[in-house]
């Protein structure tokens, strides 16, 4: 395989960088977050109309820039690396990918809104019981005069508060636990019967439970065929574990550089505790945990057009090491820095509440690992 990027892509790489090194501090992001709004759309419209970014994954005949997955793990390392809270993953991984393969009437209509920063999308799948089980849905459509009724209860859905439109899964036949009979439908948040229970999360963001209450969406909000959701579902699933991969990769790279820069300034008997050899080996690990999950990923990020099998291989490998290496890249962090690492001043603690959550984040590590084992030696019937 060839991972070096193209020049379109580390154009694309530098450019980000550049624009979050100027407009992304840690202390202009503690601000954001703590706003009543809790993100700035400010910046998300800049990374649009002034950065082209949001469509730099989507084909051209939409606005794209004619892209793919790897562009979505290069925007996200580099988001990684600031803990940038804006909605790239749901709105652009997610939202955009499921209307991209979803629904070529609703992609013509809502990608060019997409990529102009003008539509916003929470990713609707997940239940207060489902855990990570992909075709557990409880929320049911049944067909009304025109379209469809949905009713349900959708739990800790991420960027929820900030969006224009939901992308929700539901019911159209089976039971709970059938993996067929599940569809997707296109919603705009504001329809009547949405109501959003929101509150912010642990690593800086904000989500919401969404209660659906007989809320009627019509024939052309429907993303697929009806009923067979499932196989889009666990390809996207998959494409933002793998986006996910490279965030945490950037943030631990954020998080090895910080530590090794303190190691240099701290001081104990009167040298820098760099020179301590089992702070070095600590450190060389985490540089290792590091490169392991950026090669992972980047593999991943090309298997993402493969067969499902190939593909869904690819990225539990992928998560289940990004899953490990944050905990481990995070934990030495902390200690190294002491008592610091865990204050609110210091970045460090943030990044690690980030690469944590993002472990939880479509399937933790043992799940993942789990998972790879289910595909590579199945179970006979």
């Amino acid at each position: 395989m060839d991972f070096q990027f193209s020049e379109e892509q580390s154009m694309l790489r530098d450019t980000l960088a550049r624009y979050l090194a100027d407009h992304y501090s840690f202390e202009a992001r503690q601000a954001a977050i703590r706003s009543p709004a809790g993100w700035r759309a400010s910046c998300w419209q800049a990374l649009a109309q002034e950065l082209g970014l949001l469509g730099a994954a989507f084909p051209e005949r939409f606005g794209g820039l004619g892209g793919n997955a790897v562009e979505h793990t290069i925007v996200m390392e580099q988001f990684g690396r600031h803990l940038v809270v804006e909605p790239y993953l749901s709105t652009v991984v997610l939202g955009g990918g499921a209307l991209l393969h979803g629904s070529e009437t609703l992609a013509a209509s809502w990608l060019p809104a997409i990529i102009g920063g003008e539509a916003t999308v929470a990713w609707a799948h997940a239940e207060p019981r489902s855990r990570y089980c992909l075709h557990d849905v409880q929320a049911s459509a049944a067909r009304a005069q025109g379209g469809w009724r949905l009713d349900g209860h959708k739990a800790v859905v991420v960027a929820a508060p900030w969006a224009t439109h939901l992308v929700v899964s539901a019911r159209t036949g089976g039971s709970r636990r059938d993996r067929d009979g599940i569809s997707l439908f296109w919603i705009a948040r504001d329809a009547p019967g949405v109501t959003l229970q929101e509150y912010p999360t642990v690593d800086g963001s904000r989500a919401a439970d969404i209660r659906l209450d007989n809320v009627f969406v019509p024939d052309g909000g429907l993303l697929g065929a009806e009923g067979e959701a499932l196989t889009l579902i666990e390809r996207l699933s998959d494409e933002a574990a793998v986006a996910l991969c490279a965030e945490a990769g950037g943030a631990m790279s954020r998080m090895l550089g910080d530590t090794v820069d303190y190691a240099r300034q701290r001081k104990q008997f009167g040298v820098p505790i760099a020179t301590f050899q089992v702070l070095q080996h600590r450190m060389a690990d985490m540089y290792v945990q590091l490169e392991q999950t950026v090669a992972l990923t980047q593999v991943a990020a090309m298997q993402v057009g493969a067969q499902p099998t190939q593909r869904a291989l690819a990225a539990s490998a992928a998560k289940a090491q990004a899953g490990q290496a944050g905990r481990f890249v995070g934990q030495a962090a902390v200690q190294i820095h002491g008592g610091m690492g865990v204050t609110e001043e210091l970045a460090v603690g943030h990044y690690f509440k980030r690469v944590t959550a993002i472990d939880l984040q479509f399937g933790s590590a043992e799940h993942h690992l789990r998972r790879y084992a289910d595909l590579l030696y199945p179970v006979a019937a």
